[in-house]
């Protein structure tokens, strides 16, 4: 018997970790980490102090309604709606423990078994093991070189079975942010087809481009085709809080309460109640986070020469993450361990991001970068451009 957690992988971060066993690291040679994109520094001190007062509250400590606290539905609706030129409204949205169980809810409500999801690939991997475990078909979307996925090549891969595209932006792992056209293009392939766009924006908040990524929320029926993802955790530091949020067509909420209902039936007070005073209180704190953000991505690209010159090529780079492709010989899966032992570094290898079968993956890496200021990017960089492992044979006639 195969269980619905045995169709899946092992989480590959948990995986990671686990290379760390036995390994030891010097005071002035640190392990850096830039295997996950979480924040690891506390929220601020003032919303600290808030959450502190919101422990006084009986109410904290209750259950709440299954969708979530009503007046963080309406600010989120509020800001939301502000910010894309759009008309969301509190119905429209569903607070959920996290944007893991915003996507799980959202497949839940859309999709029975061996239906079919099309996700672009590289493509996070939580995304995938969900699918896995729904008992749903994760159709591979291959991205080129540029890793901005193509809706006509996704609609040749559109089935009878297929129930949503499902993209991130700016994306997890490759770090591009797809332009307006290429989710406008997907929109309107979504609507023609009669299937979902789901669009997590998990990391819209640290999106370098000052204008709306995207009008797709403008279109006065917007509802009978996106779905939209949010997380509280990148942008206010919460992800021990586990608060995320669905944007959709109420009557799909409806479906999604039954799902959120029977798992944790509310989400957490607490942390509702810090992320309405984030929304409410720190967004000119939030603003100075995406310039620091945006500085580190333009760190790596101020040191990319000198990897370019060892072989290595950014494929992507933007929030959280860079992508690169590498020079060497074995495949990331293999040298990802390596490069903890001999120098020190913990990343993603791209095996973690393809299906078994894409050989695209063992040529690259994912390095998370948002606890890795720009004097640390450096020293990442020296020791990656220190690596001596045999290289790969250069492609014939190249």
């Amino acid at each position: 018997m195969t269980s619905r957690t045995q169709t899946t992988f092992a989480p590959p971060v948990m995986e990671a970790r686990r290379w760390l066993d036995g390994v030891s690291f010097s005071d002035d040679h640190p392990l850096i980490n830039v295997s996950q994109a979480a924040p690891v520094d506390p929220p601020p001190a003032p919303m600290r102090a808030a959450m502190a007062d919101a422990l006084g509250d009986p109410d904290t400590h209750l259950y709440g309604p299954v969708l979530g606290l009503p007046a963080l539905r309406t600010e989120l609706a509020a800001q939301w709606s502000d910010h894309y030129g759009g008309s969301a409204k509190a119905e429209n949205i569903a607070i959920t423990s996290g944007c893991n169980q915003a996507f799980a809810a959202t497949i839940a409500a859309i999709c029975d078994q061996a239906d079919e999801v099309i996700l672009p690939t590289p493509w996070y991997f939580n995304h995938k093991m969900w699918l896995d475990m729904s008992g749903v078909t994760a159709v591979p979307l291959q991205t080129g070189d540029d890793l901005i996925p193509d809706a006509d090549a996704a609609e040749a891969l559109i089935t009878p079975r297929t129930r949503a595209i499902a993209i991130v932006s700016p994306n997890n792992p490759g770090g591009v942010e797809y332009p307006a056209a290429t989710l406008q293009a997907f929109f309107d392939l979504a609507r023609r087809h009669g299937i979902k766009l789901i669009v997590d924006e998990t990391y819209r908040d640290f999106d370098s481009r000052t204008a709306p990524p995207h009008p797709l929320l403008s279109d006065p029926h917007w509802d009978d085709t996106l779905i939209q993802l949010y997380s509280f955790s990148k942008a206010y530091r919460l992800t021990g809080h586990r608060v995320g949020a669905i944007i959709a067509q109420p009557a799909l909420l409806a479906e999604v309460e039954k799902f959120l209902d029977t798992v944790a039936i509310c989400p957490t007070q607490l942390g509702q109640k810090a992320a309405l005073w984030g929304l409410q209180n720190l967004r000119d704190w939030l603003a100075g986070e995406r310039r620091e953000i945006l500085d580190r991505r333009a760190a790596i690209h101020d040191n990319m020469p000198r990897l370019e010159a060892e072989g290595w090529r950014l494929m992507g780079c933007g929030a959280y993450f860079a992508y690169l492709t590498h020079p060497f010989a074995q495949s990331s899966a293999d040298l990802a361990p390596k490069l903890v032992s001999e120098i020190g570094v913990l990343a993603l290898p791209g095996t973690m991001f393809h299906p078994a079968s894409d050989p695209a993956g063992a040529r690259q890496f994912r390095v998370a970068f948002a606890n890795v200021d720009r004097a640390g990017i450096m020293t990442l960089f020296d020791r990656l451009a220190s690596l001596d492992w045999p290289l790969a044979t250069p492609p014939s006639g190249a």
